[in-house]
């Protein structure tokens, strides 16, 4: 098990440095945007990207280095001309800065001149919030009605609930917070419809993260109803189920001390996943509500076409991403020893 452990943790990391090498140079072969702010910032940003080893400073204009890039204003009669350097050699400087400085370079049209690294530490936690509180929302109450649709399998209640689970799984979480908006929002006024700034009231930052928090967990609600459902199902048709009756159990002593406990083997590790993956699913949403998160982050950075936070939000997310199926894979032999990698036959 613990060579397992290893070579899946070597492997999760060598994933991860895969992904963003070929992120950094397609985003690096972008075409160039200039950066906003006066000349003053400008060359800031310029001399900022030279000490980064990613630009060419030169006193002189060349024609040996492609296109110009930025020539700063004059001072005291001299001026400095900036040239890309070539992909791999910036890709080359790039693994130096984020080894030695852990540096992923700055915003240029955002907010110019400030690290990419600190504007995502500034906006994750918001995004951590929200996920957090809509696992704490989603996982108790999917697995409550999976259990009651199985303990009344082929009943009324099972198969309205059933039902409505495959009506709802489908409905995309932006579709669901544009009804949810009209309805609580705009024409009862019971919620905001926006995301209250943080000098808001304490019970105005609470209703704020009613809605979200519903729209993100309902399609976990549904899913998790459905998974826990069919697993404890299973188990209750299972001979060792119908042993333990025979041997003097009571039907709910069998379904506590046997069935659940089965059936949660395949089912806890998805909720372990989505605790650590605590930041997917939530981009849109945040766009539409307004949430300063790196959801919306990811979807402004396009837009400004600001390659720098682009490239760290999707670094962080695959990380994260990576890093909860290593530990869902994991944790099934932790939880179930049958199961366990590397184990000795009996």
């Amino acid at each position: 098990m613990a060579k397992y452990v290893l070579k899946r943790i070597v492997l999760a990391c060598v994933t991860t440095f895969i992904i963003l090498s070929l992120s950094f140079i397609l985003i690096k072969l972008l075409p160039f945007e200039r950066p906003l702010g006066n000349d003053t910032a400008q060359t800031a940003y310029f001399d900022r990207q030279y000490n980064l080893g990613y630009v060419y400073r030169l006193d002189q204009q060349s024609d040996l280095y492609g296109e110009l890039l930025y020539k700063s204003p004059s001072n005291k009669g001299k001026s400095s001309y900036y040239y890309t350097v070539p992909v791999m050699t910036q890709y080359v400087h790039w693994l130096e800065n984020i080894f030695t400085k852990w540096d992923w370079g700055d915003s240029k049209t955002f907010q110019p001149n400030v690290k990419a690294s600190v504007i995502i530490m500034k906006r994750i936690g918001y995004s951590i919030r929200l996920n957090i509180f809509s696992v704490i929302f989603s996982v108790p109450l999917g697995i409550l009605l999976g259990i009651w649709a199985a303990l009344k399998k082929n009943s009324a209640t099972d198969h309205i609930i059933s039902t409505l689970v495959m009506i709802f799984i489908s409905i995309p979480s932006f579709v669901l917070i544009t009804f949810i908006l009209k309805i609580f929002a705009y024409n009862f006024g019971l919620l905001p419809s926006t995301w209250p700034p943080d000098t808001s009231p304490l019970s105005a930052r609470v209703q704020g993260y009613i809605i979200p928090v519903f729209c993100l967990s309902f399609s976990s609600i549904c899913g998790y109803c459905r998974f826990v459902r069919a697993e404890l199902c299973d188990v209750l048709e299972s001979d060792y189920l119908l042993l333990a009756r025979t041997k003097g159990l009571t039907r709910r002593q069998a379904i506590i001390r046997h069935a659940l406990k089965n059936s949660m083997v395949p089912i806890f590790p998805s909720i372990l996943s989505e605790f650590i993956g605590i930041l997917g699913g939530s981009m849109i949403l945040e766009q539409l509500y307004g949430i300063p998160g790196i959801g919306k982050l990811f979807v402004l950075a396009l837009n400004y076409k600001d390659y720098d936070i682009l490239f760290v939000d999707m670094a962080l997310v695959t990380a994260i991403s990576l890093g909860a199926g290593l530990i869902t894979d994991l944790s099934y032999g932790f939880i179930d020893p049958r199961i366990r990698m590397g184990a000795k036959n009996s």
